[in-house]
């Protein structure tokens, strides 16, 4: 093994562990820290995320200053725009949001739920511009 590797450990976090919380980027999500940013030292994040309340406003366009970044929806859908792209990701969709892509989470479902992995753990977001208009979200009943 070489030098690069070795500040990772192993970790395994089990289904009832590490908690729903609502202090994570977006307060109408919930996410789940699954230990791989405190494995890897900061290299990556991984957690869940799902819908905690219905959709009123969305994310905003914004990008992230990440290297990678993908997103598996576990379950539920969601549509972002990316770009001018409406894009409708359903469970078992994976996307790989591009570094520096501009995008918008606008709706989901109220069971929505995805794993979103991202290098490095600290990304930071930045609000963006508006590329296009963003269709209207969908009201939970």
């Amino acid at each position: 093994m070489t030098d690069e590797f070795a500040p990772t450990r192993f970790s395994h976090v089990k289904a009832g562990e590490n908690g729903w919380r609502s202090d994570g980027l977006r307060d109408f999500f919930l996410y789940r820290d699954l230990g791989v940013a405190e494995a890897t030292e900061g290299k990556v994040i991984c957690h869940l995320v799902k819908a905690n309340m219905a959709p009123e406003k969305g994310t905003g366009w914004h990008r992230h200053e990440a290297h990678f970044q993908i997103v598996i929806m576990t379950k539920g859908w969601a549509r972002f725009m990316y770009g001018d792209q409406d894009t409708l990701v359903s469970a078992g969709d994976c996307v790989h949001q591009r570094p520096g892509i501009v995008h918008y989470l606008y709706d989901y479902s109220p069971d929505m739920e995805y794993l979103e992995i991202v290098s490095p753990a600290d990304f930071k977001t930045v609000e963006m511009p508006a590329p296009a208009e963003v269709p209207p979200f969908t009201p939970w009943s």
